[in-house]
């Protein structure tokens, strides 16, 4: 998982410039390409079949069951709950505060054109951050991880019949984590700002909790990765250092309190924390680019004169991507898609497209284009070039598969993923062992259980997917890939009238 910062420039066939910007700022230009609404009605769903802990009434994937109960138990903390980031049983608290962030910011963005799917993802924002709440019930202290990854990763097991240990660990002033921290509190800022209206209650909880938990991690500083190193690498260490995440969870309570404090906090340190770094990664490790964008949207919106230079630096992240111009960074395959690294690049297609979008609708309203190296970009061009990347995700690549699990008439059969590849409990009550699993990761055969909504690591750089399960690079899901993805296609639904 390492973030290899080696990008290529390479040709790319993409739709004529005029072209393309005439379908993106006419929402009813031509029949949809895909349909967007079904996707999100997915996207969110496959929240469900990530669910850790006791399963409430109105669970939908109903081939999985109550899992992790006793999670916390063996230092007397209550942890039950919250989600199992990927195709395992752990709980890795640094990605999972990251999805939550995602998922909550396209709520924020882009929920009041989701309709009848608000609730459900207002609901899967509140399942996260319920649990992120009880990772910071202890002040200076956030619960980081749950579970043993050595010892899970051993055994190919149902989350339902999970015997592995469900060791706890933790960041506190001696064992300093800042980047988890800070992540942690631009999760539950974030998630306030999905209640503030539905339950103001709720909502003011989230914002001092967030509060509490920055203050932790700006006073005591040191990466998580660096204590944590033997529990939490390869599969999460803190690669790109805490700098973003406080730059990011600043941003974050700034639009969740307005609070000047957190202003003055981004003019007095945004350059220490590397807000012009020219680092186009997006994802679970790296904020800059998203903290650019969320920023350069106070002055570009809120017309906060003194955060101006953030209208340049987000320029900078979003310029990289666009083709054909003198500023493109961006490596795409010979069928469109952009990519990053080799594993597990969906996510960054997911988070780039919801970026490209988020800021096109800032742009938008300020009525401001963007300058790429002289050719002025226009918020129509940036929906386009998004809207290309969750189609070729969709199905409209090379391969003519969906990468999207349950959508389309071709999509992934054997994910990567533990629960989707054993027999349910309902099917097969008696306990499923450690070991007894591995003849299910290795066989050919469909997972028994559609984790529907899921979105794989995609395609490798030749545009060709071989849809194998003990391929984690490119057939895993995870929480982060799916969570910029649901405001991306409620825009996209929304624009060609399907919601």
């Amino acid at each position: 998982m390492a973030l290899l910062r080696c990008l290529f420039l390479l040709a790319v066939l993409l739709p004529h410039r005029n072209a393309a910007v005439a379908a993106a700022a006419s929402p009813h230009h031509g029949p949809a390409p895909h349909d967007y609404r079904d996707a999100l009605t997915k996207s969110i769903l496959f929240f469900e079949g990530q669910r850790s802990g006791k399963l409430p009434p109105s669970q939908r994937v109903s081939w999985r069951g109550d899992s992790g109960l006793s999670d916390g138990s063996s230092i007397k903390v209550d942890l039950v709950g919250g989600y199992y980031d990927a195709g395992d049983n752990m709980k890795f608290g640094f990605p999972l505060a990251f999805s939550m962030t995602m998922l909550a910011w396209s709520v924020v963005e882009f929920g009041g054109l989701m309709k009848g799917e608000l609730q459900h993802a207002r609901d899967a924002v509140r399942w996260g951050s319920d649990y992120l709440l009880k990772a910071t019930a202890h002040p200076d202290t956030v619960y980081v991880q749950v579970g043993d990854a050595n010892r899970d990763h051993a055994c190919w097991e149902r989350p339902e019949d999970m015997d592995t240990p469900r060791t706890v660990y933790k960041v506190d002033p001696s064992t300093p984590g800042t980047d988890v921290a800070a992540e942690t509190a631009a999760a539950l800022a974030a998630a306030s700002l999905v209640f503030r209206k539905s339950d103001p209650a709720y909502a003011s909880r989230l914002v001092a909790r967030a509060k509490r938990v920055f203050e932790f991690a700006d006073k005591h500083r040191g990466t998580y990765s660096t204590r944590l190193s033997p529990y939490v690498c390869p599969y999460y260490c803190s690669y790109s250092g805490y700098q973003d995440e406080l730059l990011w969870g600043a941003a974050w309570l700034h639009r969740a309190t307005k609070n000047p404090t957190y202003l003055s906090y981004i003019q007095m340190n945004g350059q220490v924390l590397g807000a012009d770094e020219q680092d186009n990664t997006f994802g679970w490790d790296n904020k800059h680019a998203g903290a650019r964008i969320l920023i350069a949207k106070a002055f570009l919106v809120q017309k906060v004169a003194a955060l101006h230079e953030y209208k340049g630096h987000a320029d900078s992240f979003i310029c990289s991507m666009v083709p054909g111009t003198p500023t493109d960074q961006t490596q795409y395959t010979r069928g469109g898609l952009l990519f990053k690294l080799s594993d597990s690049n969906m996510q960054y297609v997911t988070s780039s497209s919801f970026l490209l979008l988020t800021y096109a609708k800032y742009l938008a309203f300020s009525k401001t284009t963007v300058s790429c190296g002289g050719a002025a970009v226009t918020p129509a061009r940036l929906r386009a070039i998004a809207r290309r990347q969750v189609d070729y995700l969709l199905g409209s690549n090379p391969m003519g598969m969906s990468y999207m699990v349950g959508y389309g008439a071709k999509y992934p059969r054997r994910i990567h993923h533990r629960a989707s590849s054993l027999p349910s409990v309902a099917a097969h009550p008696a306990r499923i062992g450690c070991s007894q699993g591995f003849t299910a990761l290795y066989s050919g055969v469909a997972n028994p259980n559609v984790l529907v909504g899921a979105v794989v690591g995609g395609p490798n750089l030749q545009d060709q997917f071989p849809d194998q399960r003990s391929d984690h690079e490119h057939s895993e899901p995870a929480t982060y890939i799916n969570a910029p993805l649901v405001g991306a296609l409620a825009y996209l639904a929304h624009s060609y009238g399907q919601l």
